[in-house]
């Protein structure tokens, strides 16, 4: 177990920044592996699924549980999209995020990189795939910048 929640951890500092793994992934969570393959595929805890790794390039997609830690944690977090307070109630509900309402988007951020979706108040909105890069999601005018995987409004 020990060394599976290593592996995990690096993982999430790989794809986050360097100390999210800890944040995110507490000692006593619940690694869940897949029947067919015995790979990895999805951690709880208390219940609640924070992550599924992808098995397609081993990397994490988040739910709105696992959001909402890493940005609770106040760590230096890479891959947040703050949009619009206006349009927060249509992400939520699962709408995708569009160029022209976003506030500001980390500039590492490259398209299809998981990324979450805040309010200007940092409250957790959405987790999705970003479509553009960070630098563009803040140009440009027009077309949509994340693809929202799941809003928070929507049933878990």
């Amino acid at each position: 177990m020990e060394e599976t929640l290593k592996r995990i951890r690096s993982v999430a500092d790989y794809q986050f920044g360097k100390g999210i793994g800890t944040v995110l992934f507490p000692g006593n969570v619940e690694i869940f592996h897949s029947h067919r393959t015995g790979r990895i595929r999805y951690i709880y805890l208390n219940g609640k699924r924070l992550a599924t790794l992808r098995p397609t390039d081993g990397l994490f997609s988040l739910s709105i549980a696992g959001a909402r830690r890493i940005v609770e944690s106040r760590c230096s977090v890479k891959y947040i999209v703050i949009v619009q307070n206006e349009v927060s109630d249509v992400i939520a509900e699962g709408g995708d995020v569009f160029a022209v309402h976003v506030v500001k988007a980390d500039s590492d951020i490259r398209p299809k990189d998981e990324v979450i979706v805040v309010d200007e108040n940092g409250k957790v909105l959405a987790v999705g795939k970003a479509v553009l890069s960070g630098e563009e999601m803040k140009f440009f005018k027009r077309g949509v910048a994340v693809k929202v995987r799941r809003g928070c409004s929507e049933q878990s």
